[in-house]
Protein backbone atom coordinates (compact mmCIF):
# COMPACT_ATOMS: atom_id res chain seq x y z
CA UNK A 1 0.00 0.00 0.00
CA UNK A 2 0.71 3.54 -0.98
CA UNK A 3 0.80 4.20 2.92
CA UNK A 4 3.14 1.66 4.21
CA UNK A 5 1.80 -1.19 7.11
CA UNK A 6 4.40 0.03 10.11
CA UNK A 7 4.08 -2.58 12.40
CA UNK A 8 6.06 -2.51 15.93
CA UNK A 9 8.44 -5.50 15.02
CA UNK A 10 9.49 -3.88 11.61
CA UNK A 11 10.90 -0.74 13.86
CA UNK A 12 12.48 -2.90 15.87
CA UNK A 13 10.68 -2.19 18.57
CA UNK A 14 9.39 -5.08 21.80
CA UNK A 15 6.16 -5.24 22.66
CA UNK A 16 5.18 -4.06 26.27
CA UNK A 17 4.17 -6.31 28.93
CA UNK A 18 0.67 -6.56 30.05
CA UNK A 19 -3.03 -7.72 29.36
CA UNK A 20 -6.27 -6.46 29.46
CA UNK A 21 -7.00 -5.60 33.37
CA UNK A 22 -10.76 -4.74 34.67
CA UNK A 23 -9.36 -2.09 36.31
CA UNK A 24 -8.56 -0.36 33.01
CA UNK A 25 -11.89 -1.56 31.26
CA UNK A 26 -14.37 -0.22 33.93
CA UNK A 27 -12.04 3.23 33.76
CA UNK A 28 -12.47 3.67 30.24
CA UNK A 29 -15.86 2.99 30.15
CA UNK A 30 -16.41 5.11 32.46
CA UNK A 31 -14.14 8.24 30.64
CA UNK A 32 -16.07 7.16 27.57
CA UNK A 33 -19.29 8.51 29.20
CA UNK A 34 -18.36 11.35 27.55
CA UNK A 35 -18.98 10.17 24.14
CA UNK A 36 -22.47 9.59 25.31
CA UNK A 37 -23.21 12.72 25.99
CA UNK A 38 -21.93 14.45 22.60
CA UNK A 39 -23.87 11.63 20.87
CA UNK A 40 -27.00 12.57 22.87
CA UNK A 41 -27.06 15.81 21.91
CA UNK A 42 -26.54 15.55 18.51
CA UNK A 43 -29.60 12.92 18.55
CA UNK A 44 -31.73 14.80 20.98
CA UNK A 45 -31.23 18.07 18.80
CA UNK A 46 -32.20 16.98 15.62
CA UNK A 47 -35.21 14.77 16.91
CA UNK A 48 -36.92 17.29 19.22
CA UNK A 49 -36.62 20.02 15.78
CA UNK A 50 -38.57 17.82 13.94
CA UNK A 51 -41.70 17.98 16.75
CA UNK A 52 -44.34 20.33 15.84
CA UNK A 53 -44.72 21.95 19.90
CA UNK A 54 -40.73 22.21 20.02
CA UNK A 55 -41.58 24.48 16.81
CA UNK A 56 -44.16 26.16 17.27
CA UNK A 57 -43.37 27.40 20.67
CA UNK A 58 -39.65 28.11 19.64
CA UNK A 59 -39.33 28.71 15.94
CA UNK A 60 -42.87 29.42 14.67
CA UNK A 61 -41.83 30.82 11.00
CA UNK A 62 -40.66 27.05 10.60
CA UNK A 63 -43.91 25.55 12.03
CA UNK A 64 -46.13 27.46 9.48
CA UNK A 65 -43.93 26.74 6.84
CA UNK A 66 -43.99 23.50 7.54
CA UNK A 67 -48.04 23.14 7.97
CA UNK A 68 -49.28 25.93 6.02
CA UNK A 69 -47.40 27.13 3.11
CA UNK A 70 -47.92 24.32 0.17
CA UNK A 71 -46.01 26.10 -2.09
CA UNK A 72 -42.15 26.44 -0.59
CA UNK A 73 -40.29 23.48 -1.89
CA UNK A 74 -40.00 20.42 -0.12
CA UNK A 75 -35.95 21.07 0.20
CA UNK A 76 -36.54 24.86 2.29
CA UNK A 77 -39.35 23.91 4.65
CA UNK A 78 -36.53 23.84 7.29
CA UNK A 79 -34.20 26.56 6.20
CA UNK A 80 -34.43 28.97 9.29
CA UNK A 81 -31.31 30.74 10.36
CA UNK A 82 -32.61 31.01 13.81
CA UNK A 83 -33.52 27.20 13.99
CA UNK A 84 -29.88 26.43 12.79
CA UNK A 85 -28.38 28.94 15.54
CA UNK A 86 -29.93 26.36 17.73
CA UNK A 87 -28.12 23.70 16.58
CA UNK A 88 -24.92 25.40 15.87
CA UNK A 89 -24.75 26.98 19.24
CA UNK A 90 -23.47 24.56 20.73
CA UNK A 91 -19.98 23.63 18.25
CA UNK A 92 -19.01 27.73 18.77
CA UNK A 93 -19.17 27.03 22.53
CA UNK A 94 -17.40 23.90 22.09
CA UNK A 95 -14.67 25.54 20.27
CA UNK A 96 -13.69 27.76 22.10
CA UNK A 97 -14.16 25.89 25.32
CA UNK A 98 -11.17 23.13 23.85
CA UNK A 99 -8.56 25.52 23.98
CA UNK A 100 -9.18 26.36 28.04
CA UNK A 101 -9.04 22.29 28.51
CA UNK A 102 -6.14 21.65 26.90
CA UNK A 103 -4.49 23.68 29.12
CA UNK A 104 -6.51 22.58 32.45
CA UNK A 105 -5.39 18.84 30.87
CA UNK A 106 -1.72 19.66 30.46
CA UNK A 107 -2.02 21.30 34.27
CA UNK A 108 -4.63 19.57 36.52
CA UNK A 109 -4.75 16.02 34.34
CA UNK A 110 -7.27 14.31 32.05
CA UNK A 111 -9.33 13.33 35.11
CA UNK A 112 -10.00 17.14 36.05
CA UNK A 113 -10.72 17.91 32.47
CA UNK A 114 -13.47 15.35 32.42
CA UNK A 115 -15.34 16.32 35.57
CA UNK A 116 -15.54 19.83 34.25
CA UNK A 117 -17.23 18.31 30.96
CA UNK A 118 -19.84 16.33 33.47
CA UNK A 119 -20.60 19.43 35.47
CA UNK A 120 -20.60 21.92 32.67
CA UNK A 121 -23.15 19.36 30.18
CA UNK A 122 -25.08 18.91 33.29
CA UNK A 123 -26.30 22.62 33.78
CA UNK A 124 -26.75 22.85 30.23
CA UNK A 125 -29.20 19.72 30.48
CA UNK A 126 -31.11 21.72 33.12
CA UNK A 127 -31.31 24.47 31.86
CA UNK A 128 -32.76 23.28 28.27
CA UNK A 129 -35.38 21.35 29.74
CA UNK A 130 -36.64 24.21 31.73
CA UNK A 131 -36.16 26.63 28.88
CA UNK A 132 -39.29 29.09 28.11
CA UNK A 133 -37.91 31.30 25.24
CA UNK A 134 -35.56 30.59 22.60
CA UNK A 135 -32.52 32.74 24.70
CA UNK A 136 -32.59 30.46 27.58
CA UNK A 137 -32.57 27.40 24.85
CA UNK A 138 -29.56 28.51 23.06
CA UNK A 139 -27.67 29.59 26.15
CA UNK A 140 -28.39 26.03 27.43
CA UNK A 141 -26.45 24.88 24.02
CA UNK A 142 -23.87 27.41 25.18
CA UNK A 143 -23.47 25.16 28.22
CA UNK A 144 -23.69 22.12 27.01
CA UNK A 145 -21.14 23.18 24.26
CA UNK A 146 -18.39 23.91 27.16
CA UNK A 147 -19.34 20.67 28.60
CA UNK A 148 -18.89 18.86 25.15
CA UNK A 149 -15.28 20.46 24.61
CA UNK A 150 -14.04 19.49 27.52
CA UNK A 151 -14.86 15.97 27.43
CA UNK A 152 -13.84 15.62 24.20
CA UNK A 153 -10.27 17.05 24.12
CA UNK A 154 -9.89 14.87 27.56
CA UNK A 155 -11.51 11.57 26.62
CA UNK A 156 -9.50 10.17 23.69
CA UNK A 157 -6.77 11.45 24.86
CA UNK A 158 -7.41 9.30 28.31
CA UNK A 159 -8.24 6.09 26.58
CA UNK A 160 -5.28 6.43 24.20
CA UNK A 161 -3.21 6.69 27.28
CA UNK A 162 -4.61 4.06 29.62
CA UNK A 163 -5.04 1.55 27.01
CA UNK A 164 -2.29 -1.19 25.98
CA UNK A 165 -0.62 -0.61 22.98
CA UNK A 166 -1.87 -3.67 20.93
CA UNK A 167 -5.40 -3.25 21.76
CA UNK A 168 -5.06 1.09 21.94
CA UNK A 169 -7.67 0.81 18.54
CA UNK A 170 -10.34 -1.11 20.38
CA UNK A 171 -10.70 0.99 23.53
CA UNK A 172 -10.69 4.27 21.60
CA UNK A 173 -12.89 3.39 19.30
CA UNK A 174 -15.17 2.97 22.43
CA UNK A 175 -15.98 6.62 22.49
CA UNK A 176 -17.49 6.39 19.00
CA UNK A 177 -19.36 3.39 20.67
CA UNK A 178 -20.83 5.96 22.67
CA UNK A 179 -21.38 8.63 20.92
CA UNK A 180 -23.59 6.17 19.03
CA UNK A 181 -24.99 4.88 21.87
CA UNK A 182 -26.13 8.46 22.84
CA UNK A 183 -27.24 9.01 19.36
CA UNK A 184 -29.36 5.66 19.63
CA UNK A 185 -30.34 6.42 22.68
CA UNK A 186 -31.86 9.98 21.92
CA UNK A 187 -33.62 8.58 19.21
CA UNK A 188 -35.71 5.79 21.17
CA UNK A 189 -36.66 8.62 23.72
CA UNK A 190 -37.13 11.34 20.98
CA UNK A 191 -39.68 8.27 19.47
CA UNK A 192 -41.28 7.71 22.79
CA UNK A 193 -41.73 11.66 24.36
CA UNK A 194 -43.00 12.85 20.63
CA UNK A 195 -46.00 10.99 21.91
CA UNK A 196 -46.72 13.09 25.02
CA UNK A 197 -50.45 14.36 24.66
CA UNK A 198 -49.65 18.07 25.30
CA UNK A 199 -46.77 18.69 23.80
CA UNK A 200 -44.57 18.98 26.18
CA UNK A 201 -42.19 15.92 25.67
CA UNK A 202 -39.34 17.66 24.06
CA UNK A 203 -38.89 19.22 27.35
CA UNK A 204 -38.45 15.51 28.81
CA UNK A 205 -35.87 14.95 25.84
CA UNK A 206 -33.65 17.83 26.49
CA UNK A 207 -33.69 17.15 30.19
CA UNK A 208 -32.60 13.71 30.21
CA UNK A 209 -29.28 14.34 28.84
CA UNK A 210 -28.71 15.24 32.79
CA UNK A 211 -28.20 11.15 33.30
CA UNK A 212 -24.98 10.47 31.44
CA UNK A 213 -23.69 14.05 32.72
CA UNK A 214 -24.26 13.11 36.31
CA UNK A 215 -23.18 9.45 35.54
CA UNK A 216 -19.82 11.30 33.95
CA UNK A 217 -19.09 13.88 36.62
CA UNK A 218 -19.51 11.61 40.26
CA UNK A 219 -17.57 9.10 37.98
CA UNK A 220 -14.99 11.49 37.28
CA UNK A 221 -14.16 12.11 40.80
CA UNK A 222 -13.07 8.01 40.85
CA UNK A 223 -11.51 7.74 37.46
CA UNK A 224 -7.84 7.09 37.98
CA UNK A 225 -5.06 9.32 36.20
CA UNK A 226 -3.24 8.33 33.40
CA UNK A 227 0.58 7.04 34.11
CA UNK A 228 1.76 9.56 31.58
CA UNK A 229 -0.27 12.55 33.40
CA UNK A 230 1.46 11.31 36.80
CA UNK A 231 4.86 11.66 35.02
CA UNK A 232 4.15 14.98 32.87
CA UNK A 233 2.62 17.20 35.52
CA UNK A 234 4.41 15.89 39.10
CA UNK A 235 7.48 13.50 38.07
CA UNK A 236 5.39 11.05 40.18
CA UNK A 237 7.09 7.98 38.98
CA UNK A 238 6.50 5.41 41.86
CA UNK A 239 2.93 6.16 41.85
CA UNK A 240 2.95 6.40 38.09
CA UNK A 241 5.01 2.68 38.47
CA UNK A 242 2.38 1.44 40.55
CA UNK A 243 -0.84 2.51 38.33
CA UNK A 244 0.87 1.29 35.36
CA UNK A 245 1.17 -2.41 37.16
CA UNK A 246 -2.25 -1.96 38.56
CA UNK A 247 -3.95 -0.99 34.65
CA UNK A 248 -1.36 -3.68 32.86
CA UNK A 249 -2.10 -6.43 34.98
CA UNK A 250 1.63 -7.08 35.39
CA UNK A 251 5.06 -6.10 37.49
CA UNK A 252 6.72 -5.93 33.95
CA UNK A 253 6.51 -2.22 33.08
CA UNK A 254 9.54 -0.88 33.33
CA UNK A 255 10.24 -0.48 29.43
CA UNK A 256 6.52 1.17 29.17
CA UNK A 257 7.82 3.09 32.12
CA UNK A 258 11.03 4.38 30.70
CA UNK A 259 9.67 5.17 27.34
CA UNK A 260 7.11 7.48 29.20
CA UNK A 261 9.35 9.42 31.52
CA UNK A 262 11.67 10.25 28.13
CA UNK A 263 8.48 11.64 26.01
CA UNK A 264 7.92 13.82 29.44
CA UNK A 265 11.40 14.83 29.54
CA UNK A 266 10.81 16.30 26.05
CA UNK A 267 7.75 17.25 27.00
CA UNK A 268 9.12 19.53 29.78
CA UNK A 269 11.46 21.13 28.11
CA UNK A 270 8.35 22.57 25.81
CA UNK A 271 7.25 25.36 27.30
CA UNK A 272 4.83 26.91 24.39
CA UNK A 273 2.69 23.75 23.09
CA UNK A 274 0.98 25.66 20.76
CA UNK A 275 4.21 27.37 19.65
CA UNK A 276 5.93 24.09 18.37
CA UNK A 277 2.90 22.64 16.43
CA UNK A 278 4.50 24.28 12.99
CA UNK A 279 7.95 23.11 13.23
CA UNK A 280 8.97 20.73 10.57
CA UNK A 281 9.19 17.52 13.12
CA UNK A 282 5.48 17.89 13.82
CA UNK A 283 4.21 19.02 10.61
CA UNK A 284 2.92 15.47 9.95
CA UNK A 285 0.94 15.38 12.79
CA UNK A 286 -0.15 18.94 12.55
CA UNK A 287 -1.69 18.07 8.93
CA UNK A 288 -3.31 14.79 10.66
CA UNK A 289 -4.78 16.98 13.40
CA UNK A 290 -6.22 19.11 10.84
CA UNK A 291 -7.50 16.72 8.00
CA UNK A 292 -8.49 14.34 9.74
CA UNK A 293 -11.60 16.12 11.91
CA UNK A 294 -11.92 18.43 8.50
CA UNK A 295 -12.49 14.94 6.40
CA UNK A 296 -14.42 13.82 9.18
CA UNK A 297 -17.34 16.43 9.15
CA UNK A 298 -17.31 16.69 5.29
CA UNK A 299 -18.38 12.76 5.31
CA UNK A 300 -22.11 14.48 5.34
CA UNK A 301 -22.81 12.28 8.38
CA UNK A 302 -24.15 15.52 9.97
CA UNK A 303 -26.95 15.51 7.20
CA UNK A 304 -28.21 12.51 9.05
CA UNK A 305 -27.02 13.06 12.94
CA UNK A 306 -28.51 16.49 13.04
CA UNK A 307 -31.40 16.49 10.43
CA UNK A 308 -32.50 12.43 10.25
CA UNK A 309 -36.04 13.46 11.12
CA UNK A 310 -36.24 16.47 9.16
CA UNK A 311 -34.39 14.49 6.15
CA UNK A 312 -36.84 12.00 6.13
CA UNK A 313 -39.92 14.41 6.70
CA UNK A 314 -38.86 16.11 3.54
CA UNK A 315 -39.16 12.69 1.48
CA UNK A 316 -42.49 12.19 2.76
CA UNK A 317 -42.64 10.61 6.09
CA UNK A 318 -44.77 11.77 8.80
CA UNK A 319 -43.21 13.26 12.20
CA UNK A 320 -43.32 9.95 14.24
CA UNK A 321 -42.17 7.61 11.18
CA UNK A 322 -38.96 10.21 10.67
CA UNK A 323 -38.10 9.62 14.44
CA UNK A 324 -38.58 5.90 13.96
CA UNK A 325 -36.23 5.79 10.78
CA UNK A 326 -33.69 7.46 13.00
CA UNK A 327 -33.79 4.82 15.56
CA UNK A 328 -33.59 2.42 12.63
CA UNK A 329 -29.82 4.21 11.58
CA UNK A 330 -28.99 4.57 15.18
CA UNK A 331 -29.00 1.09 15.74
CA UNK A 332 -26.94 0.17 12.60
CA UNK A 333 -24.85 3.36 13.77
CA UNK A 334 -23.94 1.59 16.98
CA UNK A 335 -23.75 -1.97 15.65
CA UNK A 336 -21.26 -0.90 13.17
CA UNK A 337 -19.30 0.97 15.69
CA UNK A 338 -19.21 -2.50 17.77
CA UNK A 339 -17.80 -4.05 14.96
CA UNK A 340 -15.14 -1.74 14.67
CA UNK A 341 -13.76 -2.24 17.69
CA UNK A 342 -14.12 -5.78 17.06
CA UNK A 343 -11.53 -5.30 13.82
CA UNK A 344 -9.29 -2.14 14.14
CA UNK A 345 -6.71 -4.08 15.92
CA UNK A 346 -6.85 -7.14 13.74
CA UNK A 347 -6.97 -5.36 9.89
CA UNK A 348 -5.21 -1.89 11.12
CA UNK A 349 -6.77 1.45 10.20
CA UNK A 350 -5.69 2.01 6.87
CA UNK A 351 -8.36 -0.73 5.84
CA UNK A 352 -11.18 0.56 7.77
CA UNK A 353 -10.64 3.95 6.44
CA UNK A 354 -10.72 2.81 2.97
CA UNK A 355 -13.38 0.46 3.05
CA UNK A 356 -15.54 2.55 4.98
CA UNK A 357 -15.26 5.38 2.20
CA UNK A 358 -15.77 3.53 -0.21
CA UNK A 359 -18.80 2.25 1.15
CA UNK A 360 -20.33 5.65 2.37
CA UNK A 361 -19.10 6.96 -1.58
CA UNK A 362 -21.34 4.85 -3.39
CA UNK A 363 -24.66 5.13 -0.91
CA UNK A 364 -24.34 9.09 -1.48
CA UNK A 365 -24.09 8.66 -4.83
CA UNK A 366 -27.23 6.34 -5.35
CA UNK A 367 -28.84 8.68 -2.61
CA UNK A 368 -28.10 11.72 -4.84
CA UNK A 369 -29.47 9.89 -7.76
CA UNK A 370 -32.81 9.33 -6.39
CA UNK A 371 -33.85 12.31 -4.60
CA UNK A 372 -32.74 14.35 -7.56
CA UNK A 373 -35.20 11.82 -9.80
CA UNK A 374 -37.85 11.19 -7.71
CA UNK A 375 -38.19 14.18 -4.98
CA UNK A 376 -39.62 17.70 -6.89
CA UNK A 377 -40.44 20.96 -4.85
CA UNK A 378 -43.86 19.62 -4.28
CA UNK A 379 -44.88 16.00 -3.61
CA UNK A 380 -43.13 13.64 -1.90
CA UNK A 381 -40.76 10.42 -2.72
CA UNK A 382 -43.09 7.47 -4.10
CA UNK A 383 -42.85 5.18 -1.11
CA UNK A 384 -40.66 2.24 -2.58
CA UNK A 385 -37.71 4.78 -3.03
CA UNK A 386 -38.32 6.05 0.21
CA UNK A 387 -37.82 3.24 1.80
CA UNK A 388 -34.64 2.25 -0.47
CA UNK A 389 -33.30 5.44 1.14
CA UNK A 390 -33.66 4.56 4.67
CA UNK A 391 -32.07 0.85 3.58
CA UNK A 392 -28.87 3.24 1.07
CA UNK A 393 -29.08 5.77 4.36
CA UNK A 394 -28.18 2.78 7.23
CA UNK A 395 -25.69 1.73 4.30
CA UNK A 396 -23.79 4.80 5.00
CA UNK A 397 -24.06 5.00 8.38
CA UNK A 398 -22.60 1.56 8.86
CA UNK A 399 -19.53 2.97 6.87
CA UNK A 400 -19.11 5.82 9.21
CA UNK A 401 -19.57 3.32 11.89
CA UNK A 402 -16.60 1.14 11.05
CA UNK A 403 -14.37 3.71 9.77
CA UNK A 404 -14.35 7.82 9.93
CA UNK A 405 -16.34 7.73 13.06
CA UNK A 406 -14.71 5.87 15.72
CA UNK A 407 -10.92 6.07 13.92
CA UNK A 408 -11.49 10.32 13.19
CA UNK A 409 -10.84 10.47 16.93
CA UNK A 410 -8.35 7.12 17.22
CA UNK A 411 -5.68 8.08 15.12
CA UNK A 412 -4.86 11.71 16.13
CA UNK A 413 -5.24 10.75 19.70
CA UNK A 414 -2.85 7.91 19.40
CA UNK A 415 -0.24 9.96 16.76
CA UNK A 416 1.27 12.80 19.09
CA UNK A 417 3.74 13.11 20.69
CA UNK A 418 3.13 14.03 24.47
CA UNK A 419 4.97 17.65 24.47
CA UNK A 420 2.60 18.37 21.66
CA UNK A 421 -0.10 15.67 22.56
CA UNK A 422 -3.03 18.14 24.86
CA UNK A 423 -2.34 21.23 22.10
CA UNK A 424 -2.48 19.05 19.08
CA UNK A 425 -5.64 17.22 20.55
CA UNK A 426 -7.09 20.81 20.98
CA UNK A 427 -6.54 21.52 17.59
CA UNK A 428 -8.27 18.23 16.44
CA UNK A 429 -11.15 19.03 18.57
CA UNK A 430 -11.19 22.75 17.33
CA UNK A 431 -11.22 21.76 13.87
CA UNK A 432 -14.10 19.10 14.65
CA UNK A 433 -16.45 21.88 16.27
CA UNK A 434 -15.94 24.44 13.56
CA UNK A 435 -16.98 22.64 10.42
CA UNK A 436 -19.67 20.93 12.50
CA UNK A 437 -20.61 24.27 13.38
CA UNK A 438 -20.17 25.39 9.70
CA UNK A 439 -22.27 22.32 7.87
CA UNK A 440 -24.85 22.69 10.88
CA UNK A 441 -25.32 26.19 10.45
CA UNK A 442 -25.34 25.64 5.80
CA UNK A 443 -26.89 22.49 5.53
CA UNK A 444 -31.03 23.64 5.41
CA UNK A 445 -29.60 26.36 3.33
CA UNK A 446 -27.37 24.36 1.14
CA UNK A 447 -30.41 21.63 1.11
CA UNK A 448 -32.93 24.46 -0.22
CA UNK A 449 -30.21 25.36 -3.20
CA UNK A 450 -28.32 22.86 -4.17
CA UNK A 451 -31.20 19.88 -3.22
CA UNK A 452 -29.95 17.04 -4.61
CA UNK A 453 -27.26 18.07 -5.49
CA UNK A 454 -25.79 18.34 -2.25
CA UNK A 455 -25.21 14.58 -1.59
CA UNK A 456 -22.95 14.86 -4.87
CA UNK A 457 -20.89 17.33 -3.13
CA UNK A 458 -20.39 15.31 0.38
CA UNK A 459 -19.61 12.29 -2.21
CA UNK A 460 -17.02 14.09 -3.66
CA UNK A 461 -15.56 14.72 -0.76
CA UNK A 462 -15.62 11.21 1.08
CA UNK A 463 -13.64 10.43 -2.46
CA UNK A 464 -11.15 12.92 -1.58
CA UNK A 465 -10.55 11.65 1.93
CA UNK A 466 -10.78 7.77 0.78
CA UNK A 467 -7.23 9.30 -1.54
CA UNK A 468 -5.44 11.55 1.10
CA UNK A 469 -5.81 7.92 3.57
CA UNK A 470 -4.34 5.57 0.66
CA UNK A 471 -1.68 7.99 0.10
CA UNK A 472 -0.95 9.96 3.23
CA UNK A 473 -1.74 8.26 6.48
CA UNK A 474 0.45 5.73 7.96
CA UNK A 475 -0.66 2.38 9.17
CA UNK A 476 -0.54 3.00 13.51
CA UNK A 477 -1.44 -0.76 14.98
CA UNK A 478 0.35 -2.31 17.46
CA UNK A 479 2.79 0.84 17.97
CA UNK A 480 3.40 1.98 21.33
CA UNK A 481 2.34 5.44 21.81
CA UNK A 482 5.48 7.04 23.28
CA UNK A 483 6.94 5.46 20.11
CA UNK A 484 5.12 7.04 17.47
CA UNK A 485 7.70 9.40 15.78
CA UNK A 486 8.93 6.09 14.04
CA UNK A 487 6.07 5.75 11.46
CA UNK A 488 6.50 9.22 10.39
CA UNK A 489 10.30 9.06 9.57
CA UNK A 490 9.98 5.47 7.80
CA UNK A 491 6.51 6.83 5.51
CA UNK A 492 7.35 7.28 1.65
CA UNK A 493 6.36 11.42 2.30
CA UNK A 494 6.79 12.10 5.44
CA UNK A 495 10.33 10.59 5.76
CA UNK A 496 11.34 13.32 3.43
CA UNK A 497 10.24 16.37 5.78
CA UNK A 498 10.68 14.45 9.19
CA UNK A 499 14.46 13.24 9.56
CA UNK A 500 16.41 12.23 12.65
CA UNK A 501 18.14 15.78 12.90
CA UNK A 502 15.07 16.75 13.62
CA UNK A 503 15.38 14.99 17.04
Amino acid sequence: MAGGMAMSSELGMREYGGRITWFVIFSCMMAAMGGVLFGYDIGISGGVTSMGPFLKKFFPRVYNKMNEDTKISNYCKFDSELLTAFTSSLYVAGFFATFVASLVTRSFGRKTSILVGGVAFLAGSALGGAAHNVYMLIFGRVLLGIGVGFANQSVPLYLSEMAPAKHRGGFNNGFQSSIGIGVLSANLINFGTQKIKGGWGWRISLALAAVPATILAVGALFLPETPNSLIQRNNDQERAKKMLQKIRGTDDVQEELDDIIEASLISKATNNSFGKLPQRRYRPQLIMAVMIPFFQQVTGINVIAFYAPVLFRTIGFGESASLLSSVITGIVGTFSTFLSMIVVDRFGRRALFIFGGIQMFVCQVVIGAIMAAELKDQGTVPKGYAYLVIFLICVYVSGFGLSWGPLGWLVPSEIFPMEIRSAAQSITVAVSFIFTFIIAQLFLAMLCHLKAGLFFFFGGWVFAMTCFVYYFLPETKNIPIEKMELIWREHWYWGRIVSDDDK
